[in-house]
């Protein structure tokens, strides 16, 4: 199994079981360690994962950090655990910041076993950093991510290669919360720098107040933009060839061309993610596509109008769900997209349901196979 389906599994786990989670230890042996083994360490063998990691520095006397792992003898990283509903805080770094100092390891790691903070020393040799390079949410990630994650693996594991990315992944993601900060509440200097290149007059405190509503509604229409520009490019993309194209029209038809007069809009977006948010630890949400028409959005199962999931009705003051059932749609009011997750339930029945059919219809291609077989045979 890959990582990145080691990931996804225990993404699925976290999901299910983190309002039973209670204590660090229920967190280390529930999230904490299954991830380390994902690494391809083994955490029952003290020459690679030492719990308890114990060592005297300077006055202070056993002082522990949670895991040690080692790495042809060495240590390589250090690991302090907190129960899966505290908040990582700067004072919980306190003794990975004495252990740095005092090991071989370069790398630091702060957890509460859902999201995880990679610490190097970036900034002062020897000395860990204060402000992580990189972090890791099981509840809130990329595959990109994954690829960083990967590189802590026993067989990946490469300290020049990770020191090589870590100062960039550092300062890129300084950059990105900066910059989410900013479009999301843009400081007097962000509207400041925009207004000074576009307005000749002075920037009275009423003309900032003006252009910081610009500012912001400039932000909505780029995103918005920019995000319709995107599915436009991938709906276009899987579109099917024209004679599956026409098979399925004849059980569904639907526009599939993105012509004038189709908006894919920031709800039907948030929409669609939330389906996929739902379905996440039923299926792989790979297999969720949507597809916009100018009366709904869609959104199937493999890509084909045979197995659609639901429908988003949002291009009116009322919005609806649309959920198929046997291949009937049952249209439910929703008074806002948070209302999708109360239907959660219904539209994994859904794909229980295709799946059920998928297996049906294996089982009896097997069975027609073999009763082909022994009739041929006698």
């Amino acid at each position: 199994m890959d990582l990145i389906d080691h990931i996804k599994e225990l993404s699925a786990r976290i999901l299910k079981q983190k309002e039973y989670i209670q204590t660090e230890e229920a967190t280390k042996n529930a999230f904490i360690m299954p991830l380390i083994s994902a690494l391809g360490y083994d955490v029952f063998n003290p020459l690679e994962v030492i719990p308890e990691f114990t060592a005297d520095i300077g006055t202070k006397k056993g002082e522990k950090v949670d895991y040690a792992i080692k790495k042809d003898g060495k240590i390589i990283i250090l690991i302090e655990c907190k129960s899966a509903h505290s908040d990582l805080r700067q004072d919980h770094m306190s003794q990975l910041h004495r252990y740095f100092t005092a090991t071989e390891a370069r790398f630091a790691i702060l957890t509460n076993g859902i999201k995880y903070e990679f610490y190097s020393d970036i900034d002062e040799k020897n000395k860990m950093d204060t402000k992580p390079f990189f972090e890791f949410n099981f509840l809130d990630f990329e595959d990109h991510q994954v690829n960083e994650l990967k590189k802590f693996t026993k067989t990946s594991f490469s300290l020049d290669e990770i020191l090589t990315t870590a100062s960039k992944l550092k300062y890129t993601g300084s950059i990105k919360k900066i910059l989410i900060q900013e479009l999301d509440q843009p400081s007097e200097n962000f509207v400041r720098f925009f207004a000074r290149q576009i307005y000749d007059g002075k920037l009275t405190q009423s003309v900032m107040e003006q252009f910081t509503k610009i500012v912001q509604e400039a932000r909505t229409q780029f995103i918005n933009e920019k995000i319709n520009e995107r599915l436009k490019s991938a709906l276009k993309a899987s579109v099917s060839s024209p004679k599956e194209e026409t098979e399925e029209s004849k059980e569904a038809p639907e526009p599939q061309a993105m012509d004038d007069g189709i908006i894919t809009t920031k709800e039907e977006v948030e929409g669609f993610l939330m389906v996929k948010a739902i379905l996440r630890e039923t299926i792989d949400v790979n297999r969720i596509t949507m597809r916009d028409t100018k009366n709904y959005c869609g959104i199937l199962l493999d890509n084909t109008n045979r197995k659609p999931i639901c429908r988003l009705h949002f291009n009116s003051s009322r919005k609806y769900l649309g959920i198929f059932r046997s291949k009937k749609r049952e249209k439910i009011h929703i008074d806002n997209l948070n209302d999708i997750y109360k239907y959660a339930d219904e539209l994994k029945a859904v794909i229980d349901e295709y799946e059920s059919e998928k297996k049906s219809e294996k089982t009896a291609n097997s069975d027609e196979n073999h009763d082909s077989v022994n009739h041929s045979g006698s």
